[in-house]
């Protein structure tokens, strides 16, 4: 899945890395993390370097989901159960909600991340590389592919109207942070166009995922507060038209939205997607017009409070909305939602995990993920290239796209998130997909990476094109 980048960024940047500030910036005025205080030193300052780093997010998620195994499987094993299954209610006049704690993360906390991913397709639709058909065509139909096969093994091992066949849409995500990591391992020997393949796939992947939760995985359906939803929406459009910039109206909007979501049986977190969906990609004011008043506000040397109010907010429209918030949620929908979500949800026993091998729901996970993602990959873009639909990315070989493929298996968010899904009060059947999604996560990890090494064998960093280089930089 996947998570924003920093628009200004090469599209080929992690689209989970937060935007990079310059260190002058931090050093112009009395700041406190660019003091010599012990703590800015030896805690802020190498904290904040971490959260550069492109895989940062994808190190706290794999923390969390190991602290929440080790946790699920120690002696405190009961407490790990005990605080995720405490009840919150919230009463509110005639709101009134009242959910275990998972399930508060799973149907709220999210959103956040779902809103990410809606802004992260929106740009990518408006300005990035889902706007080109020519370069969108190879990695979409790659991923088209790359959801199918494994599905279709899923369901060839666990037939409609079996115990198991609610589960066919776990092996069709790709966890985009993981991936993405994986790739960062690796460095320069991958070129920046194979990273670009894989990135635009994994997106691609997040609009699959969107909609087969959207379609497949809603229940009880209620027209009248779906209506309600779509309403809301319809007022968001509208309010947009009118040019009405206060965020607070569109947040006071989204949550009527989630909660009408909730209510009507489609899963909550779409609300996000959607909201996300319906953000300006465009900047509301031209940027030429802030840089002219500030030229005419600085003649004089000196700012008023009402210059210094104007600016600002010419400074800010002159950016769009989609950028602005990838930018703010990012890093809390990468270093808070996304680890949370995996210490509330990986902690499962791993005393049935040789169920895994041999009961039909783990074995249809494992070899979804970790044989049908890079097959299906592999087919698929061959067919693409002899078709005429696309051609390969330049610098990349038909190894290469087969490795990548491998990295497409990791499953992990998003696969445990439909496992919980799929099996709704069936505890068993759901602790038995999660094993098998973080056995087949890590196994698609380990065989991305030998793949890929293998592929670029004798292949130094100095051998990749200065745009490569330059991406992973």
């Amino acid at each position: 899945m996947a998570s924003p980048h920093d628009p200004h960024d090469s599209p080929t940047d992690s689209p989970r890395v937060p935007p990079r500030v310059d260190d002058d910036l931090w050093e112009s005025g009395p700041v406190y993390i660019a003091s010599d205080k012990p703590l800015a030193r030896l805690v802020a300052r190498p904290v904040r370097e971490f959260l550069r780093v492109e895989a940062a997010g994808s190190l706290l998620l794999l923390l969390a989901a190991a602290v929440a195994l080790v946790w699920a499987n120690s002696p405190w094993a009961s407490s790990y159960d005990a605080l995720w299954h405490t009840h919150l209610v919230l009463d509110v006049g005639p709101l009134h909600l009242d959910e275990s704690l998972q399930h508060w993360v799973n149907d709220a906390l999210m959103v956040i991340f779902f809103f990410v991913v809606g802004l992260e397709i929106k740009y990518e639709l408006v300005n990035g590389d889902l706007r080109d058909p020519k370069t969108a065509a190879l990695p979409i139909v790659a991923a088209v592919g790359g959801m199918l096969v494994p599905a279709g093994l899923y369901l060839a091992l666990n037939p409609p109207g079996s115990a198991g066949s609610a589960g066919w849409g776990i092996p069709m995500a790709t966890d985009i942070a993981f991936a993405v990591g994986v790739l960062g391992i690796l460095g320069r020997r991958i070129p920046s166009a194979a990273r670009l393949f894989l990135l635009t796939l994994a997106i691609v992947d997040d609009i699959g995922a969107i909609l087969v939760i959207a379609v497949f995985y809603t229940s009880d359906l209620s027209l009248s507060w779906l209506a309600i939803a779509l309403l809301l929406l319809a007022v968001m459009v509208v309010a947009r038209r009118l040019r009405i910039w206060t965020m607070v109206l569109y947040a006071v909007l989204g949550v009527g939205v989630w909660y009408a979501l909730l209510e009507s049986g489609v899963h909550a977190t779409l609300a996000g997607v959607a909201i996300g969906l319906l953000a300006p990609a465009v900047p509301l004011l031209n940027e030429e017009v802030a840089r002219q008043h500030a030229r005419e506000a600085l003649r004089d040397n000196t700012l008023d409070p009402d210059e210094l109010v104007k600016l600002r907010f010419l400074l800010k429209e002159s950016v769009s909305v989609v950028e602005r918030l990838q930018s703010t949620l990012h890093p809390v929908s990468a270093y808070v939602v996304l680890p949370v979500f995996a210490l509330a949800n990986a902690g499962v026993e791993l005393g049935a995990i040789g169920k895994v091998f041999t009961e039909p729901v783990g074995i249809g996970i494992v070899l979804g993920l970790v044989l049908g993602k890079p097959v299906g990959i592999l087919v698929a873009s061959f067919l693409a290239v002899c078709l005429g639909l696309g051609r390969l990315p330049d610098h990349t070989t038909w190894p290469m796209i087969a490795g990548l493929g491998a990295v497409g298996g990791i499953g992990f968010t998003v696969s445990i998130f439909i496992a919980g899904l799929s099996f709704p009060g069936e505890e068993l059947l759901t602790e038995e997909a999660k094993i098998a999604i973080l056995l087949a996560s890590l196994f698609a990890a380990v065989l991305g990476v030998v793949a890929l090494l293998a592929a670029t064998r004798g292949r130094s960093n100095h051998d990749v094109p200065e745009d490569a280089a330059a991406s992973s930089s």
